[in-house]
C-alpha cells in the first residue's frame, strides 16, 4: 500500500470512529442529561410521585458518573475505549429499561443509578479517552469534533422524546432510547471502535514521547497542576449546572416576563455551537491552556453584563453561551496536552470525578440560595465564581510558562533531535 493510500484509509478509519462516537454521544446525552426536561412532569402526572425527587434522579446519576470517573478512566488506559463505551451502552440501555419498568420511587431512582454508571462509561470523559489513547496528541481535533456532536443533543432528542412521548407515553420513551443504545450504539461501537491490540499509529507513537515527558516531571508538580485544573473544571461545572436549571428564574428576576426569558435562553445553545466552531477552526494553531482562558472570560463576561446591564441580556447569554460551549473543549483537550497521552485516560477520569461531583450538587446548593437570598444574590454569587475561575486559569498557565508541566510537544520535539 502507498503512503497515499495509507493515509487515505488512516483518515477513513479516523472519520468513522468519531462518527460513531458521535453518534453514541447525541444518543448518550439525548436519554439522559436531557431527559427530564421532557419527561419530569409526564411522570409527575402518571405516578404522583414528588417532581423534586423525579428531578433529583437526574443529580443521583451525575454523582455516580463521577464517583466511578477515575475507574473508568483506569480501564480504558489498561484495556482500550471500545469495551468501556460497549458497556456504558448497556448500561444505559439497562438503566432506561428499568426507568420504564419502575412501579415506585425508589426503583426509579436506583435506575438512574444504573444509568449514572453508564454515563460515566460512555458521555465525554470516556469518549474522549478513548479518542486520546487512539490518537495521542493529534486527537484534539477529534475531541473537538464530538463536543460538536454532542452540542446537538438537545436539538435532535426533545423533539425525538416528545414524538415518543405523543404516541408511547413516557415509558414508552425510555424503552424506545434503550432500543436504540442497544440497535444503534451498540453496533456502532462493536463495529467501529479498534480493538485495543490493533490501536496505535500516531497515537502509539506520541505515547512514547509524552510518556516520557511526564516521567521526567515531578510527581508533586503534576499533582498541583492537576489541582489547579480540578479546580478550575469544577467551578465552571458548578456554575454551568446552575444555569441549565434555573436560568430562566434568574432571567425573570431581571425583569422579564417568562416568554421574553425563554426567547433569550435559547440563544446559551447556538452560542455554545458557534463557540466549538470557531475552536475547531483556530484550536490548532495554540495551546489548548488559551481555550480555557477564553472559555472562563467569556464566561466571567457574560455573567458580569448580566449582573451590571441587564438591557445587554442577549450579548451576556451569547457570551456565556460560548464560553460554556469550549469549556467542554479545554476539559478534553488541556489534561492530554499537560499530562501526555499515555496518562491521559486515568488523569482525565481523576478530573471527570470533581467535575461531575460538582455538577451534581450545584443546583440542589443555588435553589436553597435563590429561596433563602434571591435571584440577584444568586446571579452575584455565580458572577463572583467566574472570576475566580479567571484567576485559576491564569495561575494555571502561570504554572505551566514557568516549565512546572513541560508541554509533550516541547518533549517530542527534544526526543527527535537526540
Amino acid at each position: 500500500m502507498s503512503g497515499q493510500e495509507g493515509t487515505r484509509t488512516g483518515t477513513a478509519v479516523h472519520l468513522s470512529v468519531i462518527v460513531a462516537l458521535g453518534v453514541g454521544q447525541i444518543l448518550g446525552w439525548g436519554s439522559t442529561y436531557y431527559l427530564p426536561a421532557v419527561l419530569a412532569k409526564p411522570i409527575v402526572a402518571d405516578t404522583g410521585w414528588p417532581l423534586a425527587w423525579i428531578v433529583t434522579g437526574l443529580s443521583l446519576g451525575s454523582l455516580i458518573a463521577g464517583l466511578i470517573a477515575p475507574r473508568v478512566g483506569r480501564a480504558i488506559r489498561i484495556r482500550g475505549g471500545r469495551p468501556v463505551m460497549i458497556l456504558g451502552t448497556m448500561l444505559l440501555a439497562a438503566g432506561l429499561i428499568a426507568l420504564g419498568l419502575a412501579p415506585s420511587l425508589l426503583l426509579h431512582l436506583f435506575a438512574w443509578v444504573v444509568i449514572g454508571a453508564g454515563m460515566g462509561c460512555s458521555l465525554y470523559e470516556a469518549a474522549f479517552s478513548t479518542v486520546g489513547t487512539l490518537y495521542g496528541q493529534q486527537a484534539r481535533r477529534a475531541i473537538t469534533t464530538l463536543t460538536l456532536f454532542g452540542g446537538f443533543a438537545s436539538t435532535v432528542c426533545w423533539p425525538l422524546s416528545a414524538f415518543f412521548l405523543e404516541y408511547l407515553g413516557w415509558r414508552g420513551v425510555c424503552f424506545s432510547y434503550a432500543g436504540l443504545q442497544l440497535g444503534l450504539v451498540l453496533p456502532l461501537y462493536w463495529l467501529v471502535l479498534p480493538k485495543s491490540e490493533k490501536w496505535g499509529g500516531g497515537g502509539a507513537r506520541q505515547q512514547a514521547a509524552t510518556s516520557h515527558a511526564d516521567n521526567k516531571t515531578a510527581p508533586g508538580r503534576r499533582w498541583l497542576t492537576f489541582a489547579l485544573l480540578a479546580a478550575g473544571t469544577s467551578l465552571g461545572g458548578a456554575i454551568s449546572s446552575v444555569l441549565s436549571v434555573h436560568l430562566l428564574t434568574i432571567l425573570e428576576a431581571t425583569g422579564l416576563d417568562l416568554a421574553a426569558a425563554v426567547a433569550l435562553g435559547v440563544l446559551v445553545g447556538p452560542a455554545q455551537v458557534g463557540g466549538r466552531a470557531v475552536e475547531m477552526v483556530l484550536g490548532r494553531h495554540y495551546h489548548p491552556i488559551w481555550t480555557l482562558v477564553r472559555s472562563v472570560v467569556l464566561v466571567a463576561s457574560g455573567l458580569g453584563l448580566l449582573v451590571v446591564a441587564p438591557p445587554l441580556t442577549a450579548a451576556a447569554l451569547i457570551c456565556y453561551g460560548a464560553g460554556a460551549g469550549i469549556a467542554s473543549i479545554a476539559r478534553g483537550t488541556l489534561p492530554l496536552a499537560l499530562f501526555g497521552a499515555d496518562q491521559y485516560p486515568i488523569w482525565l477520569g481523576r478530573l471527570a470525578g470533581p467535575t461531575l461531583i460538582a455538577g451534581a450538587v450545584s443546583p440542589a446548593l443555588a435553589a436553597i440560595l435563590l429561596d433563602r437570598a434571591g435571584s440577584m444574590v444568586t446571579l452575584q454569587t455565580l458572577a463572583a465564581l467566574a472570576l475566580v475561575n479567571i484567576g485559576v486559569a491564569l495561575l494555571l498557565w502561570r504554572v505551566r510558562r514557568r516549565g512546572e508541566d513541560p508541554s509533550p510537544r516541547s518533549a517530542a520535539e527534544t526526543s527527535s533531535q537526540s
